[in-house]
């Protein structure tokens, strides 16, 4: 459901995110398959070029999954102490929060290196955003390269893409326009009226 824009920054800024500097993202659980290493990575590449990125990192987290709670903490110790890094988790549903994310980032990633139907980008894309994602399994029915989002393979390729998408804005916001018509002729429901 669309968010308003100051409930949507309170909520941001009450995880700790500077809403006056670009905002790199990916909401997905603390797992290998979705390669949250690899955003970490792809996102001291783009500071190079930006510094004043930051990312964020969010899951909601099972309490019946072990090799979770181990993955978030092989993750936080990835991410170092760099505090443009916002390494976030609730063990309760976040709604709420994964809304006001996508919808005040600049970027949203979904970098899996396995993945079926990824719920996550198409709430990204349906907020208008341009998705970077892997190139692989279901991502790759939701996002058509170059035209409503990009598909890549490697950290370098996340970051030039992320990068591309943040030195050009009103690329992002017609890449972004593209997704959303995507998902509303794609993968709502009410599509099957037809």
């Amino acid at each position: 459901r669309p968010l308003p824009l100051a409930e949507a920054q309170r909520v941001v800024a009450d995880l700790g995110i500077d809403l006056h500097r670009p905002l790199i993202s990916q909401i997905s659980r603390y797992d290998p398959w979705k390669d949250p290493m690899g955003v970490i990575d792809a996102y001291h590449l783009v500071k190079e070029e930006i510094p004043e990125v930051q990312l964020a990192l969010m899951a909601s987290m099972a309490s019946d999954d072990p090799e979770g709670w181990e993955y978030l903490k092989r993750t936080q110790e990835h991410a170092g102490d760099d505090p443009d890094i916002h390494v976030t988790y609730f063990e309760r549903s976040n709604d709420l929060e994964v809304n006001a994310l996508q919808t005040l980032s600049h970027v949203v990633i979904q970098k899996s290196i396995r993945e079926g139907f990824g719920l996550v980008v198409t709430e990204a894309m349906w907020k208008g955003k341009a998705v970077v994602g892997g190139n692989v399994g279901g991502i790759t029915q939701q996002i058509t390269d170059g035209e409503n989002g990009f598909l890549v393979n490697t950290v370098q390729e996340c970051a030039n893409r992320v990068l591309y998408l943040l030195q050009n804005p009103e690329i992002e916001k017609e890449m972004g326009s593209r997704a959303k018509e995507r998902v509303r002729n794609k993968f709502l429901t009410p599509r099957h009226l037809k």
